[in-house]
């Protein structure tokens, strides 16, 4: 029983140390090519009510309470929602942009874990269409190193913003 416990802690210790090494923030991307024009795309990105159409967490609870306050569309439009435990309970507010080529949004979390990000998009025309960047970064908390031992965070949220533009293209494209 003893030995047990003491290859136990020396586990523990050594999840923890792994963690430790982990940087203090962390950041993520996703990008796509949509044939659509960057002011069609930067309007399903710049109100929040437009989200329900591609957003890839919309859709996890089919319960999910929607409140949206301060301005309808651009700069301090503010999106909150409370959901199942696949969804939680958050905010987002949109902090700054420069119609059609950027938006950027604050993400707040509030359960179940409590996070503070920044959410990037960024549009640049191409030939046919315009090519969207979905980004994400925050300060990495212990909790999130002591999780990234186990799993990726790029991995975990980086398909969501696939799926999510992936919906984004499909719906722009019709």
């Amino acid at each position: 029983m003893f030995t047990i416990l003491v290859v136990l802690l020396a586990l523990i210790a050594v999840i923890l140390a792994v963690a430790a090494t982990r940087p203090a923030t962390f950041q993520l991307e996703r990008s796509a090519t949509i044939a659509a024009p960057p002011e069609q795309i930067f309007s399903m990105l710049n109100d929040f009510h437009a989200w329900g159409a591609w957003s890839p967490w919309e859709h996890l609870d089919p319960n999910l309470k929607r409140t949206y306050d301060g301005a309808t569309s651009g700069t301090g439009a503010v999106y909150s929602w409370v959901g199942n435990r696949k969804v939680g309970k958050g905010r987002m507010e949109i902090t700054g942009e420069s119609p059609p080529t950027s938006l950027t949004i604050q993400l707040d979390f509030i359960e179940p874990f409590e996070a503070h990000n920044v959410s990037t998009f960024a549009l640049r025309p191409v030939e046919g269409g315009t090519h969207l960047t979905w980004a994400m970064d925050g300060p990495n908390t212990f909790m999130g190193k002591v999780m990234s031992v186990f799993v990726s965070m790029d991995k975990m949220v980086g398909k969501d913003l696939e799926r999510g533009l992936e919906t984004m293209k499909q719906v722009a494209e019709r």
